[in-house]
């Protein structure tokens, strides 16, 4: 299985700290969120990954040269592609099977198993075009919004009704089949077409997540993840 970073975005609402980097080159706990990223890609076993650059794309490419594991191609975007056009555009480089994408900002430390290797051994490609992290809501610092899917005892997803508030939000990493992104043409989308067409179809699944996860939007949200970090205590427990 191969992997991809989606390290293009602007990172609007992590200014001023965004102003001169791009957002995953931003650090916490030493390293910087990219490398976070990619060090999960190698411990899951995944050798090859794509990252993909807009936003400050020379940072990105300066900060990766030399990486050796996994081994990485640096996608640049001209034009932003946003999540689906970025995936979209790398298909070529990602291989026929399915693949792992993180997002650039995703940061989580595991449960009992690593978190990809268990979505790698959750994902059936018989039944299921995306596996998405599901994060449960009371258990995320400053949880934003209302919840972004709804999960049946399966693990199936939908959106949540205009009347319903979801209990889990989107962690960040999934694992997608090529066929799910394939249909689409090389221009500006949200993954989220693809994934209204999975749920469609009854393809869009959800695993949950054992660890610890952080929401990173704000610098705000950044220092409280490094705060987090150093005592060792995470939001939600007691003691």
């Amino acid at each position: 299985m191969k992997g991809m970073v989606l390290a293009a975005g602007l990172g609007t609402r992590m200014r001023p700290l965004t102003a001169d980097t791009a957002k995953p080159l931003l650090n916490l706990a030493g390293r910087t969120l990219l490398d976070h990223a990619l060090d999960r890609f190698a411990a899951a076993g995944i050798e090859e990954a794509v990252v993909n650059a807009h936003w400050k794309a020379e940072r990105v490419v300066e900060t990766t040269r030399g990486r050796a594991h996994p081994r990485l191609r640096v996608q640049l975007e001209p034009e932003l592609l946003e999540t689906g056009g970025g995936v979209r555009q790398a298909l070529p480089l990602l291989g026929p099977g399915p693949f792992c994408v993180a997002n650039g900002d995703a940061f989580w430390l595991d449960g009992a198993t690593p978190t990809i290797e268990r979505m790698r051994a959750r994902f059936d490609p018989e039944t299921m075009d995306a596996l998405l992290l599901m994060v449960r809501m009371t258990s995320v610092e400053n949880a934003p919004g209302r919840g972004d899917f709804m999960m049946d005892p399966l693990g199936k997803l939908r959106r949540p009704l205009k009347h319903e508030v979801a209990p889990f939000l989107y962690g960040g990493v999934q694992i997608l089949h090529p066929r799910l992104v394939e249909p689409e043409p090389v221009e500006p989308f949200s993954l989220n077409r693809c994934y209204d067409r999975a749920i469609e179809a009854g393809r869009l699944f959800g695993l949950v997540h054992d660890g610890v996860w952080f929401h990173l939007s704000t610098p705000g949200d950044l220092q409280r993840a490094e705060t987090r970090l150093a005592d060792g205590r995470f939001y939600g427990e007691k003691g």
